[in-house]
């Protein structure tokens, strides 16, 4: 009960930050709709509690909005991923996959955000053209990195001191 209870909260909290919530009529809905598809997964069985929850423990180390909007991009394209395979002719199924989509189409920056470090994930770092690439790119990586820090003033000026431009 607790865990329904807390996912309730989480997918409400989701919806909130990002519009998607008129009235809490929506919310009790969803509740019901995800309350039948517990049902339909059987998720009271026993083995649910081993090694933790799978989503919600890794939110809690996504504290800036634009961060949460990645993560959660990615957590509701498993979710979405999941109900690909379940029966579609279910009311709840299918309330539940449109809601997700909706607010997938809201988090679509996550989603690219997602495919870069996807991407960057692919380089083949000891191919010797990549190589080149990147250290052509690097003063500039550095630059951006000094621009985000929390005192991107003396980070420049130290940049262009290294600079022998």
């Amino acid at each position: 009960m607790a865990f329904q209870t807390y996912s309730l909260f989480v997918l409400s909290i989701i919806m909130i930050s990002f519009g998607h919530v008129e009235n809490s009529l929506n919310l009790l809905q969803l509740q019901n709709d995800i309350d039948k598809l517990k049902a339909d997964f059987n998720s009271s069985h026993s083995d649910v509690a081993d090694g933790g929850p799978i989503f919600t423990e890794k939110l809690s180390s996504w504290t800036e909005r634009n961060e949460k909007r990645i993560i959660l991009s990615q957590i509701i394209s498993m979710y979405l991923k999941m109900l690909e395979n379940t029966d579609r002719s279910k009311a709840h199924v299918r309330n539940l996959s449109e809601e997700l989509h909706t607010l997938k189409e809201s988090l679509s920056d996550g989603s690219k955000k997602i495919e870069d470090l996807k991407d960057l994930t692919k380089l083949q770092m000891s191919d010797l053209k990549i190589q080149r690439k990147a250290v052509n790119e690097l003063f500039s990586v550095l630059q951006k990195l000094g621009d985000t820090s929390s005192s991107p003033k003396r980070k420049r000026s130290q940049f262009q001191r290294l600079c022998k431009c």
